[in-house]
């Protein structure tokens, strides 16, 4: 997952880690853990789906965000 693209959605749409949680009816630590990966948490289709209507993501950004269809250039 590219956590970083996905801030920069959430930032645009001023939302917060706390108000994403909310509607997508999870708590801040679960939401949390799957923005980190921890424990194996990832977000399921129907959150996804959510995610991407609430940001009006464009195909390519969501795919990116959530499967990593670009290679990530950080060195």
């Amino acid at each position: 997952m590219q956590k970083p693209l996905l801030a920069a959605h959430m930032a645009r749409h001023e939302d917060t880690q706390a108000s994403l949680a909310k509607a997508l009816g999870l708590s801040l630590s679960r939401l949390n853990a799957k923005l980190n990966g921890a424990r194996g948490a990832t977000f399921n289709q129907s959150e996804i789906a959510q995610i991407i209507q609430r940001y009006d993501l464009p195909h390519e950004d969501a795919c990116e965000i959530f499967f990593n269809t670009k290679e990530d250039k950080t060195p």
